[in-house]
């Protein structure tokens, strides 16, 4: 983490030291099959199980408890997580209190997307809206995005989707332009988490089948998301132009929603309408 003032850290420690404790007395010692030990002044685990349960010293958990200046390692958060029975919020939460950068969440796969935000997704049609996290993997889209961009079930990852793709690659009105300043925002994306496998199988399945894909990640360019315009040679509906917009999901770190908007000026928005109604008019 950046380094910070004396008293940042006095209060970081603080709050390290009531998030333990809270954490600490909502966990019953039957929950984790301890017994109850006789009675207890205060609710919850006494700190010695929970140094047990985590595998740490009792001494060196009452100086974490306390706030006191000692050295934490990722290895010993994460067994006191367990121990704790932290959510991956709390975890991260921990992590930051520690003074550690909190680590990334894990993959997302067969994840449950909230009601409110599937309808979301689903409402912003005919607008095409995309979820991904934050290794681009596909976690939901709408109609409209597989209609107008011709994501199917075999789609897993936004880059290899771009790069392997046929139908997506003729679809897209600039799509060479386009490739170097992808395989840049998802390099940058990947600095961020260094050491993270879950990025480097992307980029290992991706390489084994693109070697365009390769000529470019070999290059070392690194760039930025932007809410840029997206253009789409669409075989039924024409040219689409869009802005695009990623929203990032509070209540899931890495997550982000892509909600593309007709750009104005353009005829995207009457086509789409068009396009929606064909589909609808379709036979199952």
């Amino acid at each position: 983490m950046t380094s910070e003032s004396s008293l940042a850290k006095r209060r970081r420690r603080e709050q390290l030291r009531d998030f333990l404790r809270t954490r600490r007395a909502r966990i019953t010692p039957g929950e984790v099959g301890m017994a109850a030990g006789g009675r207890r002044r205060t609710p919850g685990l006494r700190r010695e199980e929970v140094a047990a349960l985590a595998g740490v010293g009792v001494s060196w958990y009452t100086w974490l408890e306390q706030g006191r200046d000692i050295n934490v390692s990722a290895e010993v958060l994460d067994a006191i997580s367990g121990a704790l029975r932290l959510t991956e919020s709390e975890r991260a939460h921990l992590y930051v209190l520690a003074g550690l950068n909190p680590p990334p969440g894990g993959v997302a796969r067969d994840v449950e997307v909230a009601p409110e935000l599937r309808r979301l997704l689903d409402e912003w049609a005919p607008r095409p809206a995309v979820l991904q996290d934050r290794y681009w993997n596909l976690i939901a889209v709408n109609d409209a995005a597989r209609a107008v961009f011709g994501y199917d079930d075999a789609d897993h990852n936004c880059l290899i989707a771009f790069f392997t793709s046929a139908r997506n690659r003729r679809m897209h009105a600039h799509w060479e332009l386009v490739a170097p300043t992808v395989v840049a925002a998802f390099r940058a994306d990947a600095a961020r988490s260094p050491g993270d496998p879950e990025f480097d199988r992307v980029v290992d399945e991706l390489s084994a089948l693109s070697p365009e894909f390769v000529a470019l990640w070999e290059r070392h360019d690194v760039g930025v998301h932007l809410s840029a315009v997206r253009a789409v040679r669409h075989p039924e509906a024409g040219d689409l132009v869009f802005d695009k917009t990623s929203l990032a999901v509070a209540d899931h770190p890495g997550w982000h929603l892509l909600l593309y908007a007709p750009h104005p000026g353009t005829g995207t928005e009457d086509r789409l309408a068009r396009l929606a109604r064909v589909r609808l008019a379709a036979p199952a």
